[in-house]
């Protein structure tokens, strides 16, 4: 068991780190507002926050993550470009089940992190590049990835705007992403919604139920996708190898998805700024699936850095691009924002071994 005091030790290290790089130090409420907040973190998160109501503030929860807030305190009335630092507790639930299994991983956790808000082509690299530098003495393993990818090529896709943005909507949830997709690749078949003649009953409204009904209709007479292009995202999902080679089967993939030529030259243009800061492309391994499973607000680069004899923690450190969170939390104003996390506590059980 490592002593809290020994985890905090590590997380002001990193903290100090941040700072030379020129961070500002932010401290984010530990208690937040809900009703905002919590969509944005995507499915996994919300059902492993903890989430209390108010009789004043209404729905709250403890602080599952800083990102999210360190982005709302920027878009308040941040100037660009800044970086910001951040050393504190999270909370997430972590065993959904009924039992107590052998192994607790904690509830509340320290997570130091690093923001940067710029619209330099460089951002992606220097971020990363800051990670790299600090985690090399750990070993890790550098996992890359690039949420544009997926993203873009679903958007390529021969299909009615409806179709093509239920698919993205479930990106980030495989199973019904791949359920969805065999859906719109069979015949749809015709449903017959007789006249009611009583009255409207459920949880929506009479309009409501009558735009369903309608959307329904006439989704009935759409095509069905040709198979073609289920082989071709099954292809793209699946790449995954050494950065340097994965970059030349994308740039040989994009003759048939010509949608993801513009991600693909960002990749190449963010490799070739990561080898100029002194880390090889072929020693990162690049996943063209990585970060489906992780906050649904990540919509360009994703990394993690995680511990090769230790197959059952979660990752060391993890990041990327979420350009469109602050739009969202700027009510329209857009900023480039790139950031990551490390958790110190899996840093001082390494530095134990």
């Amino acid at each position: 068991m490592i002593a809290k005091r020994d985890k905090q030790a590590v997380g002001h290290r990193l903290l100090a780190a941040f700072r030379e790089a020129g961070a500002v130090e932010v401290a984010p409420d530990i208690l937040l507002p809900a009703e905002t907040l919590l969509d944005l973190y995507g499915e996994d998160i919300r059902a492993r926050a903890y989430v209390t109501s108010d009789p004043i503030r209404g729905e709250v929860m403890l602080r599952p993550d800083f990102t999210v807030p360190v982005v709302q305190m920027h878009m308040d009335g941040g100037a660009e470009p800044a970086r910001y630092c951040y050393l504190g507790e999270i909370f997430r639930k972590q065993d959904t089940g009924e039992t107590r299994p052998d192994h607790q991983r904690d509830n509340e956790y320290l997570q130091a992190g690093f923001e940067l808000f710029s619209r330099e082509p460089g951002a992606d690299a220097e971020v990363f590049a800051l990670f790299h530098r600090l985690l090399a003495p750990y070993g890790l393993r550098a996992v890359m990835g690039d949420m544009a990818l997926m993203l873009d090529a679903v958007a390529g896709l021969p299909l009615p705007a409806p179709r093509r943005d239920a698919l993205i909507h479930h990106v980030w949830r495989p199973r019904r992403f791949a359920r969805l997709l065999e859906r719109f690749s069979s015949p749809t078949a015709q449903r017959d919604f007789p006249s009611a003649s009583g009255s409207w009953a459920g949880l929506r409204g009479e309009d409501e139920m009558e735009a369903r009904i309608a959307r329904i209709a006439a989704d009935a007479g759409t095509p069905p996708l040709d198979p073609v292009w289920t082989t071709r995202l099954q292809r793209l999902f699946a790449l995954n190898g050494p950065a340097d080679e994965a970059l030349r089967n994308l740039q040989a993939l994009q003759g048939e998805l010509p949608a993801i030529a513009p991600a693909v030259a960002r990749i190449e243009a963010r490799l070739s700024a990561i080898a100029a800061r002194g880390i090889e492309p072929a020693s990162v391994h690049f996943d063209a699936s990585h970060g489906r499973t992780t906050m649904e607000y990540y919509d360009g680069f994703t990394f993690t850095f995680v511990a090769r004899d230790h197959a059952g923690w979660p990752p060391v450190a993890s990041g990327g691009r979420y350009d469109a969170l602050t739009a969202v939390l700027g009510k329209g104003q857009r900023i480039p924002a790139v950031g990551g996390i490390v958790r110190p506590g899996l840093l001082a059980e390494l530095e134990g071994v």
